[in-house]
């Protein structure tokens, strides 16, 4: 007989933990800026890698996990998938990267599709004990797994930005952790949690089921990706078809002003959209978890991936 689960607390009081986390790690966060400039102190730079660096993603994960659908999912389970989802996330997908791609075309689908591939197979392994397979699970879950690699990828993009040609350079390592933290809510947690919710959607407590439509999520998201990855290359072809101009090195060779106006608007323009429908996938999501809060019976199409829950 499954072993049935509670649904999770409710608090008789009203609480935002994610808002209070939110709050003092933007005033630490400020604060640890405003030290650094003062004092030049590089000691304090990995402080500000990391506050900066998962703020958002902590923020979000925290905010996700008060909406969980049964009490299955522990704050332990949620560490879990953070911590270690995005470390081996980041690690696998980064031997794939180096040892499967090379400088083309379709180099950006290349990385939407092993790094979307990467952080689903993580899901699927940290999760595979779980009895009851809610979309809603699925998606806090897929989310969890994709803020924890968006934290860990910021932090190296950071740090990256830091060494210049003349010297270090806090001013470029704050600008990048403030862009990536606007970012954040629309890409890689966004991406994950949605093959989370599409993954639980159709699995059992014995099996993963991969569908068609599992494999079209994948698809799908992947290409959101490449786009969210690629949206710079496209603004830059998109400004020279529509204004003439030299290209060297992924540049515009003394832009005019009218230019440099141009491909932004175009490159956050893609972006939103990008960010529009993966946000309105995601919704369509909930919306189904919520007509629906008892998993339905999996599809009987679909290749069964057999996973075998402790005391199974």
């Amino acid at each position: 007989m499954a072993q049935s689960y509670p649904p999770p607390p409710v608090s008789t009081t009203v609480r935002r933990p994610w808002l209070r986390i939110f709050w003092v790690g933007l005033v630490l966060w400020l604060a640890t800026v405003v030290v650094i400039f003062a004092t030049g102190n590089p000691t304090l730079v990995p402080t500000l890698v990391l506050l900066g660096s998962f703020l958002v993603p902590v923020t979000f994960v925290i905010w996700a996990f008060q909406r969980r659908e049964t009490g299955e999912l522990t704050p332990g389970l949620i560490l879990n998938t953070f911590l270690a989802g995005g470390v081996l996330g980041v690690l696998a997908a980064s031997l794939l990267e180096s040892y499967l791609l090379r400088p083309s075309w379709w180099l950006f689908l290349g990385v939407g599709l092993i790094e979307e591939a990467v952080k689903l197979g993580v899901l699927a392994f940290l999760t595979r004990h779980l009895h009851h397979k809610a979309v809603r699970d699925g998606l806090i879950l897929g989310a969890s797994v994709g803020f924890g690699f968006a934290a860990l990828e910021t932090a190296g993009y950071a740090f990256t930005a830091l060494f210049t040609t003349h010297g270090l350079s806090v001013t470029q390592l704050v600008e990048t952790e403030l862009l990536r933290s606007v970012i954040a809510p629309f890409g890689h947690g966004l991406w994950t949690a949605i093959l989370g919710g599409v993954l639980f959607s159709s699995s059992t407590r014995e099996h993963f089921v991969v569908t068609g439509r599992l494999i079209l999520a994948y698809l799908g998201v992947s290409l959101l990706h490449a786009f969210w990855d690629g949206m710079r290359v496209i603004a830059l072809i998109l400004t020279v078809l529509f204004t003439g101009g030299e290209v060297s090195n992924g540049r515009l060779v003394r832009p005019s002003s009218g230019q440099v106006a141009l491909f932004n608007a175009l490159q956050w323009i893609g972006l939103a959209v990008v960010a529009l429908i993966g946000l309105l996938w995601l919704w369509a999501l909930v919306r189904k978890a919520r007509r629906a809060p008892q998993a339905p019976p999996p599809e009987r199409g679909g290749w069964r991936v057999p996973i075998r829950p402790p005391g199974g």
